[in-house]
């Protein structure tokens, strides 16, 4: 029976017969497990025998440790840890399109997988199409040949929410298969794994670890994909070390703690912004404005410690704003215990000029606010002094 989220993230992927009555799973810095005798190899490659691999390219047993945990928690089949959440992207995606197939991105989603769909798997015959990040969008942008749709929820900047339910029944339908970055969500406030997705991605970077101190992807569905996914990991070789499994490990023990604040300092941040004189717009699905909010209540438990937002003036006083700033860090991050802030158009989309920048949506005023686990109200009072410095500087 599936524990709740708090159980889940202690209990879950645990084996309570550690080596040396270990409490904590123990990091096995090795690259090879040997077999006992050739007899003992025969029993384990004929599936007679649980035991490591023979190569910790292939499995490792405190990457599988984490493996467990982050499908306790997520209440899937099963979880494949990558070495980054970029490995978790590619390697999906590499394994289930071929030549002459189409994809569907929507425009949204994280830059860097639109940039991989758009400049290496175009050399190999793959057909793409970037569409709104909404139901009707990935529908319409849908050919005879499509068989994979990829899209974040939220996704970033602009936290649209897609409804996952009407995707998952769509696709299906079409026997098209679906990969859906859920790294803002998170686990703990969204599993569209539940909601009838194929594939779901997490940087386990962010919220997942949660302490800014590791990097790493998680691939998590049914057990026979998983399965796939993990053979292609041991040609292409994106596997974690066993100290990241092992702080990624520490770090979810803590996860539904840390969510429960960054939903809360998500909401009352957002909802201070959107009152202020100097914000002309906010982009939170928890607020009644957002274009999605009534998909997001519907789904999602919370919305998470990311809150966009664009300002009254230009990019330099967009840049003073952010530099007046005492609590959030300048940064591309998000998900540890600082707050981390950015003007998208100086950090994602720097090598695009403003008329570029602009077509996308990605205006010379607009913030990205990444909360940390600092109190909201000293949160507030920071952003309050830094608009209004920058204001009176214009």
């Amino acid at each position: 029976m599936p524990h709740k989220p708090d159980t889940a993230a202690v209990h879950g992927g645990e084996d309570r017969n550690k080596p040396m009555h270990s409490l904590t799973t123990p990091v096995l810095f090795s690259t090879a497990f040997p077999f006992t005798d050739n007899a003992e190899l025969h029993q384990f490659f004929q599936g007679e025998m649980e035991r490591p691999n023979e190569y910790a390219r292939y499995g490792h047993p405190t990457l599988r440790s984490a493996e467990k945990k982050l499908a306790a928690i997520e209440e899937a089949e099963d979880a494949l840890l990558c070495a980054t959440g970029m490995a978790a992207v590619t390697s999906c995606i590499m394994s289930m399109v071929k030549s002459g197939n189409h994809i569907v991105v929507t425009s949204d989603s994280y830059r860097k997988t639109r940039v991989f769909i758009r400049t290496f798997l175009i050399k190999f015959g793959i057909e793409f199409t970037v569409c709104e990040p909404s139901l009707d969008g990935i529908k319409a942008a849908c050919t005879d040949n499509t068989k994979l749709i990829i899209s974040e929820t939220p996704t970033n900047p602009f936290l649209r929410c897609l409804d996952l339910k009407g995707l998952a029944e769509f696709a299906k339908g079409k026997r098209i298969k679906t990969i859906i970055d859920a790294t803002i969500a998170t686990p703990y406030n969204l599993k569209p794994n539940q909601l009838g997705i194929d594939i779901v991605i997490h940087s386990a970077t962010k919220y997942l670890g949660g302490h800014n101190d590791l990097m790493a992807g998680v691939i998590v569905g049914k057990a026979g994909p998983v399965e796939a996914l993990r053979e292609t990991q041991g040609m292409l070789g994106g596997i974690p070390g066993p100290m990241v499994a092992y702080l990624l490990i520490r770090g979810l023990k803590t996860f539904p703690l840390r969510m429960r604040h960054f939903n809360e300092s998500g909401q009352k941040v957002a909802e201070f912004l959107e009152q202020h004189d100097l914000v002309d717009q906010v982009w939170y699905p928890g607020l009644a404005s957002h274009p999605d909010h009534e998909i997001a209540t519907s789904l999602m438990k919370g919305f998470g410690g990311m809150v966009s937002f664009t300002v009254k003036g230009d990019l330099k006083q967009t840049s003073d704003f952010i530099d007046a700033c005492q609590l959030p860090r300048l940064g591309p991050t998000f998900g540890g215990p600082e707050s981390m802030i950015g003007q998208p158009a100086l950090v994602s989309y720097y090598d695009l000029s403003p008329e570029e920048r602009a077509d996308i949506g990605i205006h010379d005023n607009l913030v990205r606010l990444c909360l940390g686990l600092e109190d909201p109200d000293d949160l507030i009072a920071d952003l309050d002094q830094a608009l209004q410095k920058a204001n009176a500087q214009s």
